[in-house]
């Protein structure tokens, strides 16, 4: 399984950004789905943004026009813009990555994103 490395979470007030990016081990890279996820009241974790393997994305309606995922194949990198940020986006954002043809995928450990003044 490919293993996933997040960075770039940390500490901003309302209204800032912040750029998550997620690096993966995998040599096949581009053949993954790819997405973030955080935690959500009543589900385990809810998706925030994901993008397949011809560039397709979709976003939770929650983030729409404020969060942007992209990848970069060459990298083995999957980044998560996130600006004008709410203190009700505050969470632990978890990588994902899924081979289009498996049922199943990986996880990174997460890192932490917290929007205060």
């Amino acid at each position: 399984q490919v293993q996933l490395v997040e960075s770039g979470g940390g500490l901003v007030q309302p209204g800032g950004s912040l750029r998550l990016s997620c690096a993966g081990s995998n040599t096949i890279f581009s053949r993954n789905v790819l997405a973030w996820y955080r935690p959500a009241p009543g589900k385990q974790r809810e998706l925030v943004a994901s993008i397949t393997s011809s560039g397709s994305t979709n976003y939770a309606d929650s983030v729409k026009g404020r969060f942007t995922i992209s990848r970069d194949n060459a990298k083995n990198t999957v980044y998560l813009q996130m600006n004008s940020l709410k203190p009700e986006d505050t969470a632990v954002y978890y990588c994902y990555a899924r081979d289009e043809v498996a049922v199943s995928g990986s996880w990174g450990r997460g890192t932490q994103v917290t929007v205060s003044s």
